[in-house]
C-alpha cells in the first residue's frame, strides 16, 4: 500500500495536506508547520531547524507498520526511520496542538484544522489491519 501525503496549504500554524491511498483522494491531513526539512537533509541540520512539538516532519518516503503507543494507549500506524523525530504516528486531532509531528485526518479541512478526523482515522486504520497482513505499507511526504 502507498500513501501519498501531498502538503498544499502552509500557514504558520500548521499544514494541510490531501491523503491519498494508491493514487485515490482519502482524506485531509493537519500537520504542524512545514519548515522545509526533507529526508536528504543531514539530521544535524534538521535538528537545527526543528522547533520541538511545533514542526512537521521531513519529506520523504517511510515504511509504516502498526505498534502499540505508550502515550494513546492503543494500537497506530507507526512511521518509522523519521531523521531527527522519534514516535510519529498517524492519529485522530483536529488542531496543530493535537500534533507533535504527527499526522491527523480528517473528511474536511477550514483554516487551520480537519474536521472528522475520528471517522477518517478508523476508515484508515481497518485500511491498514487489511493491509499489513498482505504487503508492505509505505507513505511519502510530499512539500
Amino acid at each position: 500500500m502507498e500513501i501519498t501525503v501531498n502538503r498544499f496549504l502552509k500557514t504558520q500554524e500548521s499544514t494541510i495536506s490531501t491523503v491519498l491511498i494508491d493514487g485515490v483522494l482519502f482524506s485531509y491531513g493537519l500537520e504542524d508547520v512545514d519548515r522545509g526539512l526533507t529526508d536528504s537533509m543531514p539530521v544535524d541540520e534538521i535538528k537545527k531547524k526543528k522547533v520541538f512539538g511545533k514542526t512537521a516532519i521531513p519529506s520523504g518516503r517511510y515504511r509504516i507498520s502498526i505498534s502499540f503507543s505508550n502515550r494513546f494507549k492503543r494500537y497506530l500506524p507507526e512511521v518509522h526511520n523519521v531523521k531527527g523525530f522519534e514516535g510519529i504516528r498517524i492519529h485522530s486531532g483536529n488542531t496543530a496542538q493535537d500534533t507533535e509531528g504527527c499526522l491527523l485526518l480528517g473528511t474536511q479541512y477550514k483554516n487551520n484544522t480537519v474536521i472528522n478526523s475520528r471517522l477518517a482515522f478508523d476508515k484508515l486504520m481497518a485500511k491498514l489491519l487489511i493491509a499489513e497482513t498482505k504487503e508492505e505499507i509505505w507513505i511519502t511526504y510530499k512539500s
